[in-house]
């Protein structure tokens, strides 16, 4: 089988679906597949690199333009996503993060061409992808999570003082503003006053026409790796240690800060409680293949959901696979089952089909 490797796009996260892209292609059982790296650039031109069929002693050049001299490395064809998916038994690997990628548009896509993929489905990924609507969601599922609000553009631009005044009467500082539609802390910040609440809310509206406040809490970050369609599997969860309350994108991704322990140390029934909710939130989205499932738990062990995230980082040493990897499931491993449980949930839904 033919995989389509999907990777770059057009979000704040075109770097990370390029280094997520380069462990797959290292990665993939290329005894069972080939794959076809596809680079969405960020003005969303989709250029076709060559097919691979070994797996690279190195990093492969996968920043291709279709208007380099052919014997670049670099060069590849411009295409249009049907000369991609041109019939041929193929499967769809979106290594995409955020925004056109994470949030249910490229998987209407899939759907829309009838094409098998991996990861979850067009609800789940809009679902999750928007922070307002998860919560709203994890709210009905009885999951706990931290005193939240949202705001809209038109509420900010027309009723200023009034908004301001009921997020503080609901909310106590510090409180954290985030884009509704966006990942790896991209447009996210802190307040501790209203000053700071002001500049938050308006650094937010650079990103989306929506944006969710929250309560602030003292907490460790603990995350859970989920997998499956119908059969849900958790792993061990693992934790983000800090040495800081907030960190932003750069701090994350590039100044590589942020450590991580696996498993967390936590007392066997809390990380059972854990594993419970990350299934809760699963279900509760209709999740399917993959998603990462992040928790506040603070000192009284007391756990609340922060949010999920249904294509997470995917490098080898990023935390979803390193949560596998910890319970049992190696990286080549994981690829593999991801691979599998899209075409089994295609086969489902190609069954439905064909009983209407």
């Amino acid at each position: 089988m033919k995989i389509v490797l999907l990777y770059g796009g057009q979000s704040a996260e075109h770097d990370i679906s390029i280094m997520t892209a380069q462990s797959i292609i290292k990665h993939i059982n290329y005894q069972k597949h080939t794959l076809l790296p596809v680079y969405i650039t960020q003005a969303n031109q989709w250029i076709k690199g060559p097919a691979i069929d070994q797996a690279p002693e190195a990093d492969l050049p996968l920043r291709f333009n279709s208007e380099l001299d052919t014997n670049d490395p670099e060069h590849g064809d411009l295409v249009s996503p049907c000369q991609v998916f041109n019939g041929e038994e193929v499967i769809a690997f979106p290594a995409l993060h955020g925004p056109h990628g994470e949030d249910g548009k490229i998987q209407g896509l899939f759907e829309s061409l009838n094409v098998p993929y991996v990861g979850a489905g067009v609800l789940a990924s809009a679902a999750g992808m928007d922070k307002i609507i998860s919560k709203q969601l994890f709210q009905q599922a009885q999951i706990p999570q931290v005193p939240f609000t949202s705001l809209t553009h038109f509420e900010w631009d027309q009723e200023r003082a009034k908004s301001l005044t009921r997020i503080e009467g609901e909310l106590v500082y510090p409180i954290f503003v985030k884009p509704a539609n966006l990942g790896s802390s991209v447009g996210i910040s802190c307040a501790n006053d209203r000053e700071e609440l002001i500049q938050a809310i308006e650094l937010a509206f650079n990103y989306d026409r929506r944006v969710i406040v929250e309560q602030g809490v003292e907490a460790r970050e603990v995350e859970v790796a989920v997998l499956g369609n119908d059969a849900i599997e958790t792993s061990v969860a693992g934790e983000v240690v800090k040495s800081k309350s907030f960190y932003n994108y750069e701090e994350k991704y590039i100044n590589n800060t942020v450590e991580l322990a696996i498993p967390a140390d936590l007392p066997g029934e809390i990380m059972d409680k854990i594993r419970a909710y990350a299934a809760k939130a699963y279900a509760a989205i209709d999740s399917s293949g993959l998603t990462r499932v992040d928790f506040f738990v603070t000192h009284n062990m007391d756990i609340y959901i922060n949010e999920v995230n249904t294509m997470p980082g995917f490098t080898q040493w990023s935390m979803y696979p390193s949560l596998w990897e910890a319970t049992g499931i190696p990286y080549d491993q994981l690829l593999e089952r991801l691979i599998q449980l899209g075409l089994e949930r295609f086969e489902t839904y190609k069954g439905l089909k064909n009983e209407q």
